[in-house]
């Protein structure tokens, strides 16, 4: 294996044929993050003999034949999930000295599927806006977003091929636009949150950081499943990604471009290259994109996503404001303390309006593949103090419907700015198919 620019599902197939050993591999990426680390800054915690003791173990049961389906492959691990033999502390010194007694469920599925948990990686505080140490690795004066902030810089710099994140706005989808990589976030209850840090249980959502949409699938169909120790998780059979990430469509897609109240926060060299995209699909890629308007009262799903999500983080970090509040960022203060002032009527009509919302697209999609939109307002802003706005992922979010982030454009500097897919619920098959389809199409 000659690059490590190689697809995830290629370097399985190597450590199968005994073309490459786990060893090898992670070395490999173990010298990347040697050379880029100084300036990226992705990791919180990385310990080179433990990533090898890992591989060293996983070639041993190489020779007796055994292998997951991620054998030998480094993954990432933003630093909210629990992980028994490495710290978690949650982006903030409150947390550095918290006990990991047991791997949180994505992490002990990884381990089963062969992977090599190479590290944990850099999150905002308490997964919520006040950034970490990462930089963009295609500028180091620009955020990579968050709170994934790291998963998605590792990915991008080739420190590791697969990383995992969270996403309770715009976690997932923006970094991975800010990045250039692909993030994918699957329908909320697919993947179960146990042990990793609880923000908003209505809202939290777990999802992965690649290089192509079937590393993405490979990775999300190890640790997809329901766990009984997360009550939201689905009992729904498991969708097939990777074989959908390699199907064609059965017929041309049909996309919706819906024209929400906040397109003009959209930067005009990324408005130019989305038209440039639309304009593709529709007159040689012989797809369709419908301009559509929503309802007038999908513009208040910011509002009420605010609510659910600052109302849960006044009851998450309760203890963490009462005992610790001089350690809190001024922004995390002031979220939590507009999340105590919300009456329980606002917070439960909040609430209901997602099954509304959620029955308006369960018809949408009968008439559309997807939904096209941008995943960021442009290019990752000049800076590390702002980690960019989510609002264009914040609808999907708050419904919990898939969404998919592809590296389809480049903006004014040359930095990458995401094309967002999203789906309806339960869908992610046909969500993986379609962005497979888009990527292909418009790379050729």
């Amino acid at each position: 294996m000659s690059s490590l620019k190689t697809s995830v599902v290629e370097m399985v197939k190597s450590i199968k044929r005994g073309e490459i050993s786990s060893e090898e591999l992670v070395k490999s990426y173990i010298k990347e993050i040697k050379k880029k680390e100084k300036d990226v800054e992705a990791w919180e915690f990385f310990d080179e003999e433990l990533a090898i003791e890992q591989a060293k173990k996983l070639d041993l049961l190489h020779q007796s034949g055994n292998h997951g389906d991620l054998h030998g492959v480094p993954v990432g691990i933003k630093d909210i999930f629990d992980t028994v033999d490495m710290p978690t502390a949650d982006g903030t010194e409150i947390h550095k000295e918290n006990p990991c007694l047991n791997d949180c469920t994505v992490v002990s599925k990884l381990k089963q599927a062969g992977a090599v948990i190479m590290g944990k990686t850099v999150t905002c505080e308490l997964a919520y806006y006040s950034p970490g140490k990462t930089k963009n690795p295609h500028d180091l004066s620009r955020t990579p977003g968050g709170s994934s902030s790291g998963s998605a810089a590792a990915v991008a710099s080739h420190m590791v091929p697969l990383a995992v994140g969270s996403q309770t706005n715009g976690s997932i989808i923006r970094p991975a636009s800010y990045c250039g990589v692909v993030g994918y976030k699957p329908t909320r209850g697919l993947i179960s949150r146990h042990l990793v840090l609880q923000v908003s249980r209505k809202l939290d959502q777990v999802g992965v950081f690649s290089n192509s949409v079937e590393d993405a699938a490979l990775i999300s169909e190890q640790i997809i499943g329901h766990d009984k120790q997360d009550p939201d998780t689905s009992l729904n059979p498991k969708p097939k990604l990777l074989l959908a990430s390699q199907q064609k469509p059965p017929m041309e897609p049909v996309f919706a471009y819906i024209k929400l109240p906040f397109m003009n926060l959209l930067e005009d060299d990324s408005k130019e290259g989305f038209d440039e995209i639309k304009d593709e699909i529709k007159n040689k890629l012989n797809g369709k994109v419908d301009e559509i308007e929503l309802p007038d009262g999908f513009k208040n799903i910011t509002e009420w996503h605010k609510i659910i999500m600052e109302s849960d983080m006044a009851a998450s970090f309760s203890k963490e404001y009462k005992a610790f509040k001089n350690k809190l960022s001024k922004k995390i203060i002031e979220a939590i303390e507009r999340g105590m002032k919300y009456t329980s009527v606002e917070y439960n009509d909040a609430l209901s309006k997602i099954d509304a919302a959620n029955a308006y697209f369960k018809q949408f999609f009968y008439d559309y593949d997807a939904i096209i939109t941008p995943s960021a307002t442009g290019e990752a802003p000049k800076g590390l103090e702002f980690t960019g706005n989510p609002i264009f992922c914040t609808i999907w979010t708050y419904c919990g419907m898939p969404a998919i982030s592809l590296p389809l454009l480049q903006g004014k500097n040359g930095l990458p700015v995401g094309v967002q897919l999203v789906s309806s619920h339960f869908d992610d098959e046909r969500l993986f198919r379609n962005a497979s389809w888009l990527m292909s199409k418009s790379n050729k």
